[in-house]
């Protein structure tokens, strides 16, 4: 497959920040905005790349990108998501988190807290937050993903299953028009859907790329969660679902007085 010099740069880009922004190639590459969105809508004719909002994606498809590279997607919308989540925990709480680049968000907003029981199976999670007094940090047991840090299988479920916590805060690989919660891994999902049943209080968290993927496995459903927060909701019918479902949805990357 014949690819340009610049072509083959923005995919080999995509592939190491996870995203690229229209004005950072134009400015990369000198020239204009309307050259970079034509390069990005080749690419994506090709399935070489997937459109979001002001840039591409690497395409999803049966298995995640590395983690790394995931974080650094929207890195700044997921710090925002994080501390909006964040500030939703009261103090002396007990909360589920689980793996994922922006629950770990969340996890670094509650270091200002108070004390807080956390039970996570995100072994990222618990050693940025053991350090700190204040914390009780309880970890699952369980098969350790090499590529994440995640620790799924039954033993987990298992462990999950044991308690009864406030708060979970969740996240997902993909959402659905149809409101459904995706993901790739069938073991972290039934992870997901412990600590889902075992909450009082569910805290999805999310950015705006994850309405562009896709994932194969279900996690559940918008209508078991309490709260979604996200850095914007572009699709209507999301909206129309967190209505429906009374999901209270906070977007930080609008004024409070926009925010449904």
């Amino acid at each position: 497959m014949f690819l340009t010099p610049r072509h083959s740069e923005i995919i080999e880009l995509a592939k190491v920040e996870g995203r690229v922004l229209v004005d950072d190639l134009a400015n990369r590459f000198e020239v204009t905005p309307q050259t970079i969105r034509k390069d990005l809508n080749d690419l994506c004719e090709r399935q070489l790349l997937t459109r979001i909002h002001g840039g591409a994606i690497v395409p999803s498809g049966m298995q995640n990108m590395e983690y790394e590279q995931r974080g650094k997607i929207a890195a700044e919308e997921k710090s925002a998501i994080g501390a909006a989540a964040a500030a939703l925990i009261p103090d002396n709480a007990s909360l589920f988190i689980n793996i994922g680049t922006t629950t770990e968000a969340v996890s670094r907003a509650l270091l200002r807290h108070g004390p807080l029981m956390i039970i996570t199976n995100n072994i990222n999670v618990a050693n940025r937050m053991r350090p700190f007094e204040q914390f009780e940090v309880v970890i699952a047991g369980g098969v350790v993903r090499p590529t994440d840090g995640g620790i799924v299988g039954e033993a987990a479920v298992d462990f999950i299953r044991q308690f009864k916590v406030d708060y979970a805060v969740i996240g997902a690989s993909a959402i659905d028009q149809d409101g459904a919660l995706l993901d790739y891994d069938f073991r972290e999902v039934k992870v997901a859907q412990a600590i889902i049943s075992n909450a009082r209080q569910v805290v999805l968290v999310a950015d705006a790329t994850k309405f562009e993927r896709m994932a194969p496995v279900r996690i559940g459903h918008l209508e078991q969660v309490d709260t979604f927060v996200t850095d914007r909701c572009p699709d209507e019918k999301i909206r129309e679902i967190c209505r429906q479902c009374n999901v209270e949805l906070i977007e930080t990357g609008l004024r409070s007085n926009e925010t449904d």
